[in-house]
Formats: structure tokens, C-alpha cells, sequence
């Protein structure tokens, strides 16, 4: 057995009051994945601060250590040793940890190892034809989408950078342009407390013959793994897409007086099935980054299907917009008139519907102000994600508690409804502040109230931050569902491996 190196095994040793267990699974973590794979808090005892700054500002919790595994084995088999043993101190699991607005990398809780996935990049398998590829938690969206291009499958993108991890942002239920990532989710690797790995849902056989059904026979695991504490991980089945030969951008604008009925008549529209994939409707804050009007809403109404099909319903889209009188502007054209002068926004939105998550970030640093590389270091940005009934009443009111917390933080705030349905709305709500003691009390709490008046209006959320994983008890529609949980919890992870996250 190789010795440790000089660095890490005088800061083992540091006499720090670090229980025996733990040291003892961190020097065993260190002859698992080497040295450089291995984070410790400096010889002073400082154990905040290890995993960098975060863009919400929210406190650096302490961490015990930063592990990095360079495969699905290794990531195993820490998982393992964190399991074996009561006290040894639990894994706050990570992909890319770019889960910006909630917390980025910290966990929910101090003294969490934090069990680092991002090395594990592989794209193990593709099938074009049935539709899917296997990826690990490092693959971004970016990589994917560009190995994809050129054929007539794609990835379901969200409007976040291409750096950012598909399996992450799926397993915290994530929005894409063409749904709910979960929809996406056939199948996953987990590796277990106990040091089992087990494959729930679908997964490719050697025969490939087998479509794609991730609900199996009898009761379903898979679900049980997103949004969770039971297991790491390592690798899932997404399903791609098939892309569509044509799309069009149907784009609209009205004035907040118009609120209501705006959101009505898109409703009708997506109830009969006019648009497909998940338009969106901005705030004027929110709609500037992509060709809006400061004091407008934009709507963006996908059309696709094959050419003709998106002529004749992009035409009655636009007839139908003309027709209720509330619109300030219709367009089918904003991405190919040369003379529009958001042409370059609203193209790059046209390319995210069919798959490309532009890989320049052209968007994504008009909204950020910064690229992907700085936001945790430059950016002072804060999610609150709470889900609507599709109506215009309920948009009316959403909108109000954004204005009342708006004016009583003096906090910057956007608002972008993501239709996912007739009925369902994903509310996304950015809070953006100059990263100053003041400005961060303020957005945070801004965030406290929205948290308060958006779940007494009846609108919870359905992603959480990591100051507010409480809110998972006050939220639950059924204390005995969250018994549950916490007793499949004690029998998968007794010696709890898995630290507790946002969701337990």
C-alpha cells in the first residue's frame, strides 16, 4: 500500500476535532482516488470557504474534504466507505456544481464531504435510432447538443450555459424548451450506501432490440432517485428527442394591463395544440436579454412539425394574436427579417427550440452579465422556482408578489413563465444583486418573502435553495409521503453516507 503524500497526510493528521471515523474514511478516500483527486481545508482548521464563493451569496458551509473520483468504480466505492460505518461522515453529491441561484456547490448542511462527479464525463453509449444516449454527471448539454448536430435526434436544452450538467439539472427536475427534463429520464446507475450499484428503469441491453419504457414491471425506483438522498448517481438513460424538420418563432408583446387576457388567449392556444414545446412569456425585466421592450411582456410561441404544417399554423397563430386585441405586436418573422433589430435574439431562441444550446453563451451573458467561468466569483443571482395554474388570474398575482417584493428589498427582479401544459406553469424568478454585504441582505431577504407570499397564495416551489431545505416539511402535502422517504431512507443509508440535502 502506497504511502500517503507529505501534504495531505499532515493535514489528516492535523489534530482538528475530526471524528476518528471520518479521518480514518478520508485517508482510505485518499488511497482510492490518489491525492490530487482529494480537497482537505487548510492545516489552520479553516473548513469554510473550501468549494470557492457561490453567485447567491448564500453562507460557505464547512466541508470536511473534496472528493473527486475519475470513474463510475471509484465513485462507488466511496460511497461504499462513507456507508460502512457509522460517523464517518456523509457525501454531498455534485456534478458540475453550477445549481447556480440554489446554492451552487455548497451543501445544505455544514461538515458534509462533498463527493464531486464532474470527472466522471463519459458518453457511454448512443442510439440514434431508438433515441437515447447514456451519459455520466459531467457530460454538459453543450457537448452533447454538438455531437448531435447534423442528425434528426436532439437534446432537450434549458436556457442556462452550455457548460452545465444535463444529469444535474435533471435530477433537480429542471425545465427545458421542450418540457420537463424529467420526462426525459429512462434510466440510472446508482450506486448504494451498501456498495451495490443498481441500474432502475430502462437501460440498454446487448441487443439493443428493446424500446425505450422506463416504468418496468411493478412498483417503479426510478423516480425515487430524483431530487434525492438514497443513493449517488453515476450515470442515466436520456432520451433525445426527435428533431423537428421546421420551426417558427411566433412572437408577441402587450403591456401589463393585458396581463390576464394575454395569459388566457396563449392558453386556448396551447390547450388545442398550436404551439408546441414550452413557450414562454417574460416580464419586461426578464424579456430584455431576448429582444424585449422595457416596458412590454414578450411572448415566444414555438411552431414547429414539417414545413408546411409550421406555414399554416404559424398563419393562425398570427391571426388568432391579431385578433384579440390585446397584443401591441405580432411577428412570425423576428429571427429572418434583416431588418428587425433583435433579429440575432430572437434567432438564437429559434435554435434553442430545435436543440442547440448555443455553445457561444450569446444569452446567457446578456442575462448574467458574465460567462459561465465568473458567475460564481462575479455574479450576485438568487432563484425562487414556484409552480402557477395556468390561468390569468394566477399570472396577475404572481406578477403583483414580485412587484410588492421588489419594492419592499429594493432587490432587481425577472420573471419568466415556462408553460408546461394547459394547466402548469414554471415560474422562474431571478433576484440579481451587486455582491455587497447590504445588497445580498436585501436579495435574501427578498427571497424569504417571496418563499412567505408565493406558498401562502397557494404557489409552492418545486425546486428548493440550500437555505431553505425546512421548507420541505412545511411544503409537503402529506406528512406520512415525507415518513416515508425518510424511513426508505434509514433502510437503504443507515449510517447516512448520502448527506441530507435540500429534499429530506
Amino acid at each position: 500500500m502506497s504511502e500517503l503524500p507529505t501534504a495531505v497526510d499532515d493535514r489528516l493528521a492535523d489534530p482538528s476535532p475530526r471524528p476518528r471515523a471520518l479521518n480514518s474514511a478520508l485517508e482510505e478516500a485518499v488511497r482510492i482516488v490518489g491525492a490530487e483527486r482529494v480537497l482537505l481545508p487548510a492545516t489552520d482548521g479553516s473548513a469554510t470557504g473550501l468549494l470557492g464563493p457561490n453567485t447567491g451569496l448564500f453562507r460557505s458551509r464547512r466541508v470536511a474534504a473534496v472528493l473527486r473520483p475519475a470513474d463510475a468504480e471509484q465513485a462507488r466505492r466511496l460511497v461504499a466507505l462513507f456507508g460502512r460505518e457509522a460517523g464517518s461522515g456523509s457525501l454531498h453529491v455534485i456534478s458540475t456544481g453550477r445549481n447556480w441561484g440554489l446554492g451552487s456547490s455548497e451543501p445544505a448542511r455544514d461538515d458534509a464531504v462533498v463527493l464531486d462527479l464532474g470527472g466522471l464525463d463519459r458518453i457511454r453509449d448512443l442510439d440514434l435510432e431508438a433515441g437515447w444516449a447514456v451519459v455520466e454527471p459531467g457530460v454538459t448539454q453543450g457537448r452533447l447538443s454538438e455531437l448531435l448536430a447534423g442528425t434528426d435526434r436532439m437534446l432537450n436544452v434549458t436556457v442556462s450555459a452550455a457548460g452545465t450538467s444535463i444529469l444535474g439539472n435533471l435530477l433537480d427536475r429542471g425545465v427545458g424548451l421542450r418540457g420537463q427534463r424529467t420526462e426525459d429520464l429512462a434510466g440510472l446507475e446508482v450506486a448504494l450506501a451498501d456498495g451495490d450499484t443498481v441500474r432502475v428503469g430502462w437501460w440498454p441491453g446487448e441487443d439493443r432490440r428493446a424500446p425505450v419504457y422506463p416504468h418496468g414491471l411493478g412498483p417503479s425506483a426510478l423516480p425515487l432517485f430524483v431530487q434525492s438522498d438514497l443513493g449517488a448517481v453515476t450515470a442515466a438513460v436520456v432520451r433525445l428527442r426527435p428533431r423537428p424538420e421546421a420551426l417558427r418563432l411566433v412572437r408577441l408583446t402587450f403591456r401589463r394591463p393585458g396581463l390576464a387576457p394575454a395569459v388566457t388567449a396563449v392558453r386556448r392556444w396551447v390547450a388545442q395544440g398550436l404551439t408546441r414545446g414550452v413557450p414562454r412569456i417574460y416580464d419586461p425585466a426578464a424579456g430584455r436579454a431576448y429582444g424585449g421592450a422595457d416596458d412590454e411582456f414578450l411572448v415566444d410561441l414555438p411552431v414547429d412539425g414539417t414545413a408546411e404544417s409550421v406555414r399554416a399554423l404559424a398563419g393562425v397563430l398570427v391571426g388568432e394574436a391579431r385578433r384579440a386585441g390585446v397584443f401591441t405586436r405580432v411577428s412570425d418573422t423576428d429571427a429572418t427579417d434583416p431588418d428587425n433589430p433583435r433579429r440575432a435574439e430572437a434567432a438564437l431562441v429559434e435554435r434553442a427550440y430545435t436543440g442547440d444550446p448555443d455553445v457561444e453563451d450569446t444569452l446567457f451573458r446578456a442575462k448574467m452579465g458574465v460567462g459561465a467561468e465568473e458567475v460564481d466569483a462575479q455574479a450576485g443571482f438568487l432563484f425562487f422556482l414556484p409552480l402557477l395554474p395556468l390561468t390569468g388570474e394566477a399570472a396577475v398575482r404572481a406578477d403583483q408578489l414580485v412587484q410588492d417584493a421588489a419594492a419592499a428589498t429594493g432587490t432587481r427582479m425577472s420573471a419568466t413563465l415556462h408553460l408546461l401544459g394547459p394547466d402548469l406553469v414554471d415560474c422562474v424568478i431571478a433576484l440579481r444583486f451587486a455582491r455587497d454585504e447590504d445588497s445580498a441582505r436585501r436579495a435574501h431577504r427578498a427571497l424569504d418573502l417571496l418563499y412567505s407570499s408565493f406558498t401562502g397564495a397557494g404557489f409552492a416551489p418545486y425546486r428548493l435553495d440550500v437555505d431553505h431545505a425546512h421548507w420541505v416539511d412545511t411544503l409537503a402535502p402529506d406528512a406520512g409521503a415525507v415518513a416515508l422517504t425518510r424511513r426508505l431512507k434509514a433502510l437503504l443509508d443507515p449510517h447516512q453516507a448520502l448527506a441530507s440535502g435540500r429534499y429530506s
